[in-house]
């Protein structure tokens, strides 16, 4: 049988389900990093507490267990998301989708080296007899060392999930079928997570600074706005103009 349609008809349906996809794969991806980079951390770690924090990390293994590979699986996703966005977005500017692919692509090999840092928390305190020679303060200093590798590998990679959301956001807003004010905001996003490098890099106590919560707002907003927008519209066709 046939396609029914035209062929214009089919590809606006083929946009809408490439869309949709992506808006399905973003909110996996948001969920999973959520978990994994904010509840998991946050139930776990005591930065000025490496006692607590070794504690915590015994007494809630699974789920210190069960975050790595989370994030493993995040970090998966975000790796496929830009190219089925490549699918529905290159016709607007096949090398600024080129691009958004390229920076999104780099950040994950080091998002999954950084988690061998964690893997290494959980030798250290596997209770094996080699370990024995160390101190109880010993370990604990290995286990915050290792953590703070792992944060510093995230703070490298934030480089790249900030430029990617700069290509990502000039092709919503020159798409002509997705909401302008989210490429609007997605390319704000960009210089937000790059601020926010700086910022953690060059000033020691930034993140404890007040503007530090709100720095990546932008980013926040655009990334779940597109995302729900992908997933419950997907996309609307251009408008024509009419002469």
């Amino acid at each position: 049988m046939p396609p029914r349609g035209t062929p214009e008809e089919r590809a606006i349906m083929d946009a809408k389900k490439t869309a949709r996809l992506a808006g399905l794969l973003y909110l996996i991806l948001v969920l999973t990093g959520a978990f994994s980079l904010i509840y998991v951390p946050s139930h776990i770690i005591v930065w000025d507490d490496a006692a607590a924090t070794v504690r915590n990390i015994v007494a809630s293994e699974r789920l210190f267990r069960f975050g790595i590979v989370v994030e493993l699986l995040a970090h998966t996703i975000f790796l496929v998301l830009p190219f089925v966005l490549y699918r529905l977005l290159s016709p607007v500017d096949q090398n600024a989708a080129v691009l958004m692919v390229a920076f999104a692509a780099v950040s994950v090999p080091i998002d999954f080296v950084i988690n061998i840092d964690k893997l290494n928390i959980l030798s250290l305190l596997s209770g094996a007899d080699y370990l024995r020679a160390l101190s109880t303060d010993d370990l604990q200093s290995r286990v915050m060392l290792s953590l703070d590798s792992y944060n510093n590998g995230i703070l490298v990679a934030k480089v790249f999930w900030g430029l990617w959301l700069l290509p990502f956001g000039y092709l919503v807003f020159r798409s002509g079928f997705l909401p302008r004010v989210l490429g609007i905001l997605l390319m704000i996003g960009c210089f937000s997570y790059l601020l926010d490098f700086t910022g953690r890099a060059l000033l020691p106590g930034y993140g404890h600074s007040a503007i530090a919560p709100f720095v990546r707002l932008p980013a926040a907003f655009g990334e779940l706005g597109i995302c729900l927008w992908l997933l419950i519209v997907g996309t609307s066709e251009p408008k024509r103009d009419v002469g």
